[in-house]
């Protein structure tokens, strides 16, 4: 298998905004239903990665516009990808202070784009993470998920 990253990511990457509130995250993430996203500055350079463990880790609560569609989704999926007793501590309040900032996780595990899939494999492995960012001279070029990759293995 002669894969590289570029061969198998996802391109058109869905990125939020380092400044955004909490809500419109929820929002973002369950209108694509995503589980997480990379963080990019101005420059479209990645800065960190927000996922559902961060928001039910930071003990957000879902109210306001964004809560009906968010709770449902979050209730039916977030067990899937976080600790049960974190499960409880989801809310996001409408008009939190809280931003994107305050909860992603500001460390980026990432490959270059003529990175092998075993190279994926291993940073993921490595980083105990589920999804690695693709770049091409330090900007966001894909993002690939342990899921981009089981079809690889099935195919083997």
């Amino acid at each position: 298998m002669n894969k590289t990253a570029a061969d198998v990511m996802t391109k058109d990457v869905a990125t939020v905004d380092p400044d955004w509130p909490l809500d419109r995250l929820m929002t973002f993430l369950t209108d694509r239903a995503i589980s997480g996203a990379p963080v990019v500055n101005a420059e479209g350079e990645p800065i960190g990665v927000v996922s559902l463990t961060d928001i039910a880790r930071n003990g957000v609560t879902v109210e306001g516009a964004a809560g009906g569609q968010a709770k449902a989704y979050y209730e039916e999926n977030l067990a899937r990808h976080v600790a049960g007793e974190e499960v409880g501590r989801f809310h996001a309040a409408s008009g939190s202070p809280t931003v994107v900032r305050d909860i992603m996780t500001p460390v980026i595990f990432a490959v270059e784009a003529d990175a092998t899939v075993q190279e994926v494999a291993e940073t993921m492995a490595t980083g105990r993470i589920h999804r690695v960012l693709v770049t091409r001279e330090g900007k966001m070029a894909g993002i690939i998920s342990a899921m981009d990759l089981l079809p690889l293995v099935r195919d083997m």
